[in-house]
């Protein structure tokens, strides 16, 4: 298992505003949301399989804590709060999904993974509905 633990700068960001779309979010906050998260300070601790995550930006900060496996409170990219459960998908990646506590949308979720080359990757999108 990788040890997350450490502070973390982002090297680029993709198709942010386009998620923020897909989630309704209108395109003033899309705007003030896209450059405030464009230079976030991640800060995670890791104690075996529990994790502590701060990201930081310009508008907001926010804190979660959880363990693999167990279901913890948090709030969406746009936030909504939502229950979430993180599993382990392979040695090196937790892939988180999310679940809305009020109210529709579209279901979300975020993953997580350590390169080889020490590099942290974090993906987050709304999940294509199955069918």
């Amino acid at each position: 298992m990788p040890n997350f633990s450490g502070n973390w700068k982002m090297k680029h960001s993709e198709n942010f505003e386009e998620l923020l779309k897909a989630l309704g979010v209108n395109v003033m906050l899309r705007k003030i949301a896209v450059a405030a998260a464009s230079k976030p300070a991640v800060e995670i601790k890791q104690d075996g399989e529990t994790f502590y995550i701060k990201t930081s930006t310009t508008v907001r900060t926010t804190e979660i804590n959880f363990k693999i496996g167990e279901e913890f409170e948090e709030q969406t990219v746009d936030g909504r709060p939502c229950k979430s459960l993180a599993k382990w998908e392979s040695e090196n990646k937790m892939v988180c999904e999310q679940r809305l506590l009020k109210g529709e949308g579209p279901k979300t979720g975020w993953s997580r993974e350590m390169t080889n080359d020490g590099e942290l990757i974090l993906v987050g999108w709304p999940l294509q509905a199955k069918g």
